[in-house]
């Protein structure tokens, strides 16, 4: 194994976290975009009723700009970021990784143009939608992997149960991922609620396994502890606000305009559901950089683990 250690830079990691925050951000504007029912308040693209910046907005068209707004910061934030990881020799793996979410801002915009372009037509905004959650995956990979804490010296954990942690984590991070298309395919029209809804007992379940088995078999790990109660939590708030948008759809279904319960409550459960995945893939990648594969735990004490 390589004896390398892998080098910590200050600048990429803050810019890392800027744009894992900022890609956030764009996913709540995004769904107040929907919430607003304000995709199509310009129907061009990339411009806005002809003009790069309008001379003046009204309506939907705050919300549609202000989008538009966010998400060109994170493409020239991703930009700079993918571009940093070649020059300053990153990792290969924090590399691609940072390639990758230039990738996903990059089809994130056209897909968002698209989607105004083709007015909503072609399951373009769940697409839209599903995108934009691979894109905060990835630049979380980026952040979590470019840390100080990922490149020094952690004690390796023994995974003695089956499945293995990392299989548990992989499956419970791509039902959460399931559910986030189904919702967003609900969301747009596209699809009934049940898929969606029966979805949701299977995260449930998965979030259990995954947080039992962190509990029996890691519970003396300060960052395994934390993952499972973040997953507990944010997955308890996550079931509730589905409840209450549900609830506050079925009571304005006839209504001309969306309540402000409505948006609220739709908004924001489109934000946790979110925050659910970032919360599924770092407990993947903590286990991934703690619990090394049952292979590795062979290497003798006096060898170093590679960080990858």
């Amino acid at each position: 194994m390589s004896s390398a250690k892998p080098t910590y830079h200050p600048a990429i990691f803050g810019l890392a976290v800027f744009a894992t925050v900022w890609a956030f951000v764009l996913l709540i504007t995004g769904a107040m975009v929907t919430a607003h029912s304000a995709s199509l308040a310009f129907l061009d693209w990339p411009k806005a009723n002809g003009q790069w910046i309008p001379s003046h907005l009204s309506g939907q068209e705050v919300d549609q700009y202000a989008h538009r707004a966010v998400a060109a910061v994170l493409a020239l934030s991703a930009f700079v970021l993918a571009a940093l990881l070649w020059v300053k020799k990153e990792r290969p793996s924090v590399r691609w990784f940072g390639v990758l979410a230039l990738g996903c801002v990059v089809a994130q915009a056209v897909l968002g143009g698209e989607t105004v372009l083709q007015f909503l037509h072609y399951w373009l905004p769940v697409w839209h939608a599903i995108f934009a959650q691979l894109m905060l995956g990835a630049l979380l990979a980026v952040a979590v992997l470019s840390s100080k804490w990922w490149v020094s010296e952690r004690p390796q954990l023994e995974d003695r149960g089956s499945p293995s942690i990392l299989a548990l984590a992989w499956l419970n991070a791509g039902v959460i991922f399931l559910q986030s298309f189904l919702g967003a395919g609900f969301r747009h029209n596209d699809m009934p609620i049940w898929p969606h809804t029966a979805v949701a007992i299977a995260v449930l379940a998965t979030v259990v396994w995954t947080a039992v088995a962190l509990r029996k078999r890691f519970g003396n790990s300060p960052e395994l502890t934390k993952m499972r109660m973040m997953l507990h939590s944010v997955f308890g708030v996550q079931f509730l606000l589905g409840l209450g948008a549900y609830w506050a759809y079925m009571k304005n279904t006839d209504a001309v305009e969306p309540t402000a319960s409505m948006l609220l409550l739709t908004v924001t459960h489109t934000a946790v559901g979110a925050l659910l995945f970032a919360v599924a893939l770092g407990t993947v990648l903590c286990a991934y950089r703690l619990v090394p594969k049952k292979a590795a735990m062979a290497v003798s004490s006096d060898e170093r683990v590679a960080v990858p």
